[in-house]
């Protein structure tokens, strides 16, 4: 039974934390700074596109990597921006906000199968990765439409589920796994067959962002395309993709510690995928495996560990773990917490964190 208190606690967490990396972001900087001490990598790339489109920035060399980014961040900046000129800030308040919804669906969304839902947000917020969520990346917004759509699909409200599911299609491609999932929960529910129809409907944003880059470049598969050409991830066999990040692991400069940091999460996305296929949970195995699937199957492992965030079933039974045996869900906070702060004066100082 979903409480008052699931939201109350969910907000009281994110504002909460959100105010110590305030706190603790500012040692050192003066308030109007704050904005831009985030505006790190992939930030910076939603703002081009926001301010410029996607051929980018007038009289600068063409990045082809542009289209890698889905629209619904820079659709959702462009509003911010008109009433908030900073277009660091802009990114900012847009996680700020969409976090907010999404932390207190998924409280719900854990109340919801008979756990503690602020163990849900609080295991989220202390994962090493959750400075993304404070960034002006896209996790926040993705998660603040698919966690409510799939809280709607749970509920049986399909009409609903698959307005939001499109909603998180606009924002990354992880939509594309989302609606997968929901196929695999309409069959396994047992819905009506009549209702079938509305399960199209999470396809059409792809579709039709495929048809733009199509209709302004003639090539239908530019996310792809762009995802080889500013990053290198062309296809490659799990075991290829491993070798490759295990050897740029045993370097000595920077990136072979976040390549060490990949490597982690590529065995807790496994074993998360394990315990959800263990558990029978068949539509959750769908929308995670294949993200795992789309991750390791790359030229080299790189955003796994990030990927961990919008693994919202993970979350809800981190939570039914701290709900049964709270002294398990202390040991990963006092693990988990420390990893964070370290993450996030990672990703402050400019160097590559995930």
């Amino acid at each position: 039974m979903i409480t008052r208190s699931a939201t109350r606690d969910a907000l009281l967490l994110w504002f909460g934390s959100r105010a110590g990396l305030l706190v603790a972001t500012l040692l050192g900087a003066t308030l109007a700074g704050y904005p831009h001490r985030w505006s790190k990598w992939d930030t910076t790339l939603f703002v081009t596109i926001a301010e410029y489109g996607y051929d980018g920035e007038p009289g600068q060399p063409a990045d082809d990597g542009l289209p890698a980014f889905f629209p619904g961040l820079p659709l959702a900046l462009r509003l911010v921006h008109l009433v908030v000129p900073d277009w660091a800030a802009a990114g900012l308040l847009v996680s700020l906000i969409s976090g907010a919804v999404a932390m207190v669906a998924l409280a719900r969304l854990a109340e919801a199968e008979g756990a503690h839902g602020w163990a849900a947000v609080l295991g989220l917020l202390a994962f090493p990765m959750a400075v993304f969520l404070a960034a002006g990346y896209s996790e926040s917004l993705f998660l603040a439409f698919a966690i409510p759509a799939w809280l709607a699909a749970r509920q049986g409200r399909w009409p609903l589920a698959v307005v939001l599911a499109a909603g998180a299609s606009c924002v990354r491609i992880t939509g594309l796994f989302l609606a997968a999932a929901l196929l695999v929960e309409f069959v396994v529910r047992r819905e009506p067959v009549r209702r079938a129809g509305w399960l199209v409907v999470p396809f059409v944003p792809l579709v039709a962002y495929a048809f733009y880059h199509f209709r302004r470049t003639g090539d239908w598969l530019a996310w792809k395309h762009a995802q080889e050409a500013g990053w290198g991830r062309d296809f490659a066999w799990p075991w290829e993709a491993w070798r490759t990040t295990w050897r740029s692991a045993m370097g000595s400069d920077d990136f072979a510690v976040a390549f060490r940091m990949e490597i982690a999460g590529a065995v807790v996305v496994v074993a998360a995928l394990v315990w959800l296929l263990v558990l029978r949970r068949w539509s959750e195995a769908v929308y995670t495996g294949l993200q795992a699937a789309a991750l390791m199957t790359s030229a080299y492992y790189l955003s796994i560990p990030r990927s961990l965030l919008l693994w919202f079933p993970l979350w809800v039974l981190v939570a039914r773990v701290a709900t049964r045996r709270p002294w398990l869900f202390a040991l990963y906070l006092l693990i988990s917490g420390p990893l964070m702060l370290v993450n996030m004066a990672r990703f402050l100082s400019g160097a590559w964190a995930g």
